[in-house]
């Protein structure tokens, strides 16, 4: 039992309209591939899906412009006149595009004023005041921005500078054994008396007779 006759009319459904243009479309390609051996057959075949999917086949001999070239010559007709005829036509206008810009940079320099009128040298100077107001407003933006970002640095540097200083008072305070003065005791009352706040404590070196010779021997030495 063989299949039934399939109506040849346009499938309404997306995707089995999809689904039968792939299907087909591998025959297709594989009876051209297959004409071609068998006949030494040129052939160029080219297709557009309903989506605009591009599908090529073309023999291996030859190349799809002989094949339009060969038709262009059989038929008569020619396959680029018009195309010619479009890029021609973009060429020039892209012409005019630039023409039109070089002669608006020229009149924006001061140059090739003569034609204008009276209305189209308002015009110019009103778009040059426009054009001379967002360089400014640029400019006054650029100025500030920087001006912000070096006060931030210089915030730093200070900070930075508070920081070192601390860490040398530190270091300082480390070496010369720095220690707090006891208000009750001798210490703290010479050094309160002088106006100081603080004293520095000195271990004296065994190692120095000259210090043992006066009786300080290995005790601290204390200055306000």
């Amino acid at each position: 039992m063989g299949r039934g006759k399939i109506e040849i009319k346009k499938i309404e459904n997306p995707t089995n309209r999809q689904v039968t243009y792939s299907k087909r479309r591998a025959g297709i390609m594989k009876k051209a591939s297959e004409l071609s051996v068998l006949c030494d057959a040129e052939l160029s075949l080219i297709m557009f899906s309903s989506t605009g999917k591009f599908s090529e086949y073309c023999s291996p001999s030859t190349d799809t412009k002989s094949v339009y070239d060969r038709y262009q010559h059989v038929s008569g007709i020619d396959l680029w006149s018009a195309q010619y005829e479009k890029m021609q036509n973009t060429l020039n206008h892209l012409k005019e595009i630039n023409h039109n810009l070089r002669k608006e940079i020229r009149q924006r320099m001061g140059e090739d004023l003569d034609g204008l009128d009276i209305k189209e040298l308002r015009g110019l100077e009103q778009n040059m005041d426009d054009a001379l107001k967002l360089v400014r407003n640029r400019k006054y933006h650029v100025i500030s921005t920087q001006t912000d970002t070096y006060k931030k640095k210089l915030k730093n540097s200070q900070e930075t500078h508070r920081n070192l200083l601390h860490e040398l008072e530190m270091e300082e305070h480390a070496a010369y054994g720095y220690v707090e003065p006891n208000p009750s005791g001798y210490d703290g009352r010479l050094a309160l008396t002088n106006g100081v706040s603080h004293v520095y404590a000195f271990r004296a070196d065994p190692t120095q007779p000259s210090l043992h010779g006066v009786g300080y021997d290995s005790h601290d030495l204390r200055l306000a």
